[in-house]
This record gives structure tokens, C-alpha cells and sequence, in this order.
């Protein structure tokens, strides 16, 4: 069974929904993945807050280290004079 094409006019304005309202947007809006500079403030006031968390593990050897010895941190422990 053969499918239809779709105009290329639809295929350039995929729709997407806001992550924070679910208004409908397209990838070529203005504010896009948001409906709004409202929304992508709201979103940013989440992430500043803590609401948002990234909860994958630290897999970099680098970092781990670091976070286990806070003296090795930038501007942690003493001057290097």
C-alpha cells in the first residue's frame, strides 16, 4: 500500500507543543521550543529554582574527583601563589 505525500508546505511547519503550556508551535517561531517570551521565562524561573533536576549519573573521572575533593575545585581551597 502506497502512502500519500504530504505538501512540502506542511512538511517545513512541523508543530511541536510548548514544554510549558502545550501550545501548539512551529520549529520556525520566533520563540521557539516556547509559545511565548512568557513561557521560556517561566521555564527559566523552574531551572533557577531547583524544580528542574538532572538526575543522571556523573560518569566523568574528572568530575568525580572533584566532587569528592572540594580543595581541587576553581577558586576552592588555597591561593596557588
Amino acid at each position: 500500500m502506497r502512502r500519500a505525500q504530504m505538501p512540502a508546505k506542511m512538511k517545513s511547519s512541523k508543530l511541536l507543543r510548548c514544554p510549558t503550556c502545550g501550545t501548539l508551535v512551529r520549529a520556525k517561531d520566533e520563540d521557539f521550543p516556547f509559545c511565548s517570551d512568557r513561557c521560556r521565562l517561566i521555564d527559566l524561573g523552574k531551572w533557577a529554582s531547583g524544580a528542574y533536576k538532572i538526575t543522571s549519573p556523573v560518569a566523568d573521572p574528572e568530575v568525580l574527583e572533584d566532587l569528592e575533593n572540594p580543595a581541587n575545585r576553581r577558586g576552592g581551597g588555597q591561593d596557588e601563589r
